[in-house]
């Protein structure tokens, strides 16, 4: 049984868009943030992959996009924004008070 190509596009055609997303990483590192400050496409659904290159616990969070990761030591993750607004968002490391940073959204 053949699919009509339009069902297949349906189905399928967002797979190979899934990758074209904007990404941004982030690094956690025993208290430390890598980079502090991200510059991201406002109304544009983006990914922010946070690592956490330390030897301690990590927590990404941003409150204002209602975001938050726990990552233990050497774990790799993300999180996806979807079309924020302009503006500039903090972010920071619950478990690390100092390490703060800004994600810009132009």
């Amino acid at each position: 049984m053949r699919l009509p190509a339009a069902l297949c596009l349906l189905m399928f055609g967002g797979l190979a868009f899934a990758d074209d997303m904007p990404t941004f990483r982030v690094e956690l590192k025993d208290g430390t943030l890598t980079p502090t400050r991200i510059v991201a496409p406002a109304k544009t659904k983006f990914r922010i992959e946070v690592i956490n290159t330390g030897k301690t616990p990590a927590e990404f969070e941003s409150l204002p996009l209602r975001k938050e990761k726990v990552l233990a030591p050497g774990v790799k993750s993300s999180v996806v924004v979807m079309g924020a607004s302009p503006g500039e968002y903090p972010f920071f490391d619950d478990f690390h008070p100092q390490a703060r940073g800004v994600i810009v959204v132009k």
